[in-house]
């Protein structure tokens, strides 16, 4: 039986791209996502033809109990999960504190923290038994930084780091290893940055800044340092770190 990579926001970005990842290095990716059943269906279809072993579901991660029973299911018919990787995003979009309602401050913490709460409930005690597992969680700059328009997200997301920072206390003695990553930059991801900006200012954005240039991050480099995460020894581990394009100020620059 493989170890499983459970990854909880498996689009066509860092997501899916490190699920193949992992999926290359003998796990069995165990993608899950909200919605676009074709796109999972076809990142499933590339880890097999590839020789690999995934299976996708659909996931409401805001939905209650939709997290912890798929972790029930996937350890009783897959496998022992040794790996979550957490991707889900909470942008809610740029707005005013005028324009930002209960509602949507609240959706942003239910997705960026409340849901990490949630599969860490259920994951974290199981690979104590195991003594072993491996959490990495994706961020974003807001999680460091506050700007106007970002008050759900940089709440949300401040509290998802400093989440992991209180299960790193708990977890990490007895052999967990929960790394928070700040994506601090653009990612060339046609199901993210692609979908804010639209099919012809992405192509544009990527001829200009991507591809050659390196100017935006690339999944598969991303999924490379998640994977370089999950097999550091535990005399040297990285529990917090940032990733940007060459080209770009770091945050605290700006």
């Amino acid at each position: 039986m493989k170890p499983v990579c459970l990854v909880i926001g498996a689009g066509a970005g860092i997501g899916g791209t490190v699920g193949k990842r992992f999926a290359k290095e003998g796990f069995h990716a165990v993608l899950c996502r909200r919605s676009n059943e074709e796109g999972l269906k076809k990142l499933v279809a590339e880890i097999r033809d590839d020789g690999g072993d995934a299976t996708g579901f659909l996931l409401n991660a805001v939905k209650e109990d939709t997290i912890e029973e798929r972790v029930k299911q996937v350890e009783a018919e897959i496998g022992p999960i040794e790996v979550v990787i957490f991707n889900l995003g909470a942008q809610v979009g740029n707005r005013s504190l005028e324009e930002t309602t209960y509602k949507i401050f609240e959706l942003g913490w239910r997705m960026a923290t409340l849901a990490l709460f949630r599969i860490a409930s259920v994951a974290c005690p199981l690979m104590e038994t195991r003594g072993k597992g491996t959490m990495l969680v994706t961020s974003s700059t807001a999680a460091v930084r506050g700007n106007a328009g970002q008050h759900s997200h940089a709440a949300a997301m401040g509290g998802r780091r400093m989440l992991c920072q209180s299960l790193n206390a708990q977890y990490a003695s007895k052999g967990i290893h929960i790394a928070h990553i700040v994506i601090d930059g653009s990612v060339d991801a046609p199901d993210t940055l692609g979908k804010m900006l639209g099919p012809e200012k992405f192509q544009q954005l990527r001829e200009s800044k991507g591809m050659e240039h390196d100017g935006l991050m690339l999944p598969e480099k991303i999924a490379d340092t998640y994977f370089h995460l999950h097999q550091q020894h535990r005399s040297v581990w990285t529990h917090e770190l940032d990733l940007r394009s060459f080209s770009d100020l770091a945050w605290w620059n700006h």
